[in-house]
C-alpha cells in the first residue's frame, strides 16, 4: 500500500562537481542549498547582500553585480538608530550612513567577482508579493520594519517577471548553468491564499524562462515539500520553515538531480574527512589518535581539487602535537 506520492529525481542537463563555481541568490531557501553545497565541500558563493524575497529584486541586484554598477546613495535611509539600503537584507545595516554605503559597495564588489567567476548559479523565487517605495516609486528589496505608509504593496505579473530576466538570461548570463527553484517556505504574512497565488505566478514564470531559454533548468523544491513529503512534521516549530529533515531529503534529491557522477562518488569520501577533522578523541596525545590524524591529512592532500585547507591544518597541528 502506497502512502505517499514521490518525487522522482529527474536528471537536470547542469552538473555540479568539485570544480563547478556556483552562485546562490535568492529566499532564506537558498541559503538551506548554499549551506549544504557548502558542508559538503563544493565551490559556493553565497549572495553577499543576504536573502532577496521577490524575483523584481532578485533580477536588480544580479544586474548590479554583472555591471558592478554604483549604487543610488538615496536609497541609503535611517531607521531608528541604524541606516539601512532598501537593497539589501538587514544584515548589511549599520549605525551610520557612510558605513552603510561602504558594507553595500563592498558587497557589490564581492558579489560581481563572485557572480562572474561562477559557471552555475541557482536562484530560488520566494513571493511575488512586492512592496514599492511610495517616495522613490521602486521596489524594495526589505522594509526593514519601516512604516507601512511608506510603501504600495502589489503582485508581480507573470509577464512581468519573464522581462525582468529576459535581459540576464539573454545576455551575461546566457553562458552559465541556470537552475531556478521556487522556494518551499510559506509566506504567511502575505495570507494563505495571496500565498498559493503567489506561488502559482512564479511557478508559472519559472516554467516559461525554462521554456524560453535552453540553459535554465527547474529543480522542485517546492513539489518536494508540499507534494511529496506533505506533513507538517516536515516543517519547523513556526510551520512556515521547513524542517532539517526536510531540507536533508531536498538536499538527497537535489544532489542525484545535479551533481556529477565523479561529485556522488567522492562525496563520502569528503564527509569522512570532514567528520574526522571535527572528531575530538578522549586522549589526543596518544599515537593511535596521531595515526588517525596522519592517515587523512594525506587522505585529504590527494584531493586536490576540493578545499580542504581548514582540515588539513586541524590534522596538522593534532599529529604533531607533543
Amino acid at each position: 500500500m502506497k502512502w505517499r506520492t514521490q518525487i522522482e529525481s529527474v536528471a537536470l542537463n547542469a552538473k555540479i562537481d568539485y570544480g563547478t563555481k556556483i552562485f546562490t541568490v535568492g529566499s532564506c531557501f537558498a541559503q538551506n542549498i548554499a549551506a549544504k553545497m557548502a558542508e559538503a565541500k563544493f565551490r559556493v558563493s553565497l549572495n553577499p547582500t543576504g536573502i532577496l524575497f521577490n524575483p523584481a529584486s532578485i533580477a536588480q541586484t544580479l544586474t548590479s553585480y554583472l555591471g558592478q554598477s554604483t549604487i543610488d546613495e538615496s536609497r541609503v535611509i535611517q531607521r531608528g538608530e541604524t541606516w539601512v539600503s532598501l537593497d539589501c537584507h538587514s544584515e548589511l545595516s549599520r549605525t551610520s550612513k557612510t558605513e552603510a554605503i561602504d558594507a553595500y559597495k563592498n558587497a557589490i564588489s564581492k558579489g560581481h567577482a563572485t557572480l562572474n567567476e561562477a559557471s552555475c548559479i541557482i536562484i530560488t523565487f520566494g513571493t511575488a508579493w512586492v512592496y514599492e517605495h511610495i517616495a522613490t516609486e521602486t521596489i524594495v528589496a526589505n522594509c526593514h520594519k519601516l512604516p507601512q505608509s511608506n510603501f504600495c504593496r502589489r503582485r508581480l505579473s507573470v509577464d512581468e517577471i519573464i522581462e525582468l530576466f529576459r535581459p540576464l538570461f539573454s545576455n551575461k548570463l546566457k553562458d552559465k548553468q541556470i537552475i531556478l527553484t521556487l522556494s518551499p517556505v510559506r509566506h504567511i504574512g502575505d495570507g494563505l491564499t495571496e500565498n498559493s497565488l503567489s506561488k502559482a505566478t512564479l511557478r508559472l514564470a519559472i516554467d516559461a524562462l525554462c521554456s524560453e531559454y535552453s540553459n535554465v533548468e527547474y529543480f522542485p523544491a517546492y513539489e518536494i515539500v508540499t507534494d511529496d513529503l506533505r506533513d507538517y512534521r516536515f516543517y519547523s516549530d513556526d510551520l512556515v520553515h521547513p524542517s532539517s529533515q526536510a531540507i536533508e531529503y531536498i538536499w538527497e534529491k537535489f544532489v542525484a538531480s545535479v551533481c556529477s557522477e565523479q561529485a556522488k562518488q567522492l562525496m563520502p569520501k569528503v564527509a569522512q574527512i570532514v567528520a574526522a577533522a571535527a572528531h575530538r578523541p578522549f586522549n589526543s596525545q596518544s599515537e593511535e589518535y596521531k595515526n588517525f590524524c596522519g592517515k587523512y591529512l594525506k587522505e585529504a592532500k590527494t584531493l586536490s581539487e576540493i578545499d580542504f585547507s581548514r582540515e588539513c591544518a586541524i590534522f596538522e597541528q593534532l599529529s604533531h602535537k607533543s
